[in-house]
């Protein structure tokens, strides 16, 4: 079923680019972007831009993810923490992506400690979030079962909170790590040289629109692939779900 629309897309898209609604230059055929990528296999740059983007999507990620599980559950596990912290987080989340880019620029140069920073940054607010909100809503009477047990302290967390918070915490992680492929495109904008958000940028400004759509789809289709692998981790740690 997920491959109908898909397909339908593809029709469609054939049909709009070769009945003169739009020039080849405004909506290349789907021949055309799978010639684009032959081509960029063949001069030996395609791969490159895809590691180099997805390296740096992993290394933000888990640095804002790792940022965003910590902060997330001494906010969700503190009413103290949680007054202290979460306005402030929740102005800064407020914050857009580029608003970030030149403040990062000015203190890290242009190389690629504020990509990976930019990425972390987008990365850390859904986990945050969403970490904080499941330790909140855990029952508070399985809490009193643990304590009745005599659990208290680390324990009470490992057995009682975080396998209860559990699948709220995967939720955030894969909305981090979307938001860490979001933030990949503008990151990329920062003097880069390789990436597929500079081939996007580069490709806008030659006119190759067919390499921009390889480069719009590229980024579907890696993003989609993080975010199933982390599905399946999901389904294995969460088999008793």
């Amino acid at each position: 079923m997920g491959l109908v629309l898909p397909i339908l897309v593809l029709v469609i898209w054939q049909t709009l680019s070769t009945n003169g609604s739009f020039s080849p230059t405004q909506l290349p055929q789907p021949g055309d972007i799978v010639l684009a990528a032959v081509e960029l296999i063949n001069r030996g740059t395609l791969l490159g831009h895809v590691a180099i983007s997805a390296q740096r999507v992993l290394i933000g990620f888990l640095i804002g993810a790792l940022l965003g599980i910590f902060l997330g559950s001494i906010v969700g596990l503190s009413k103290i923490a949680g007054r202290l912290l979460y306005p402030t987080v929740g102005a800064l989340r407020a914050v857009p992506s580029l608003a970030w880019v030149p403040l990062l620029l000015i203190w890290m140069g242009i190389y690629e400690e504020p990509k990976i920073t930019l990425i972390a940054i987008g990365a850390f607010f859904p986990v945050f979030t969403t970490v904080a909100s499941g330790f909140k809503a855990v029952d508070r009477n399985l809490i009193e079962v643990g304590r009745s047990y005599g659990l208290r302290g680390a324990q009470l967390v490992t057995q009682i909170l975080l396998p209860a918070a559990s699948p709220t915490i995967f939720s955030g992680i894969r909305l981090g790590l979307a938001q860490a492929w979001l933030f990949l495109v503008a990151a990329e904008l920062i003097a880069s040289s390789k990436g597929l958000g500079f081939l996007l940028l580069d490709s806008q400004n030659t006119a190759r629109t067919d390499i921009l759509f390889l480069s719009i789809i590229l980024l579907a289709i890696l993003g989609k692939t993080s975010d199933w692998l982390v599905g399946l981790l999901e389904k294995r740690v969460l088999r008793w779900v």
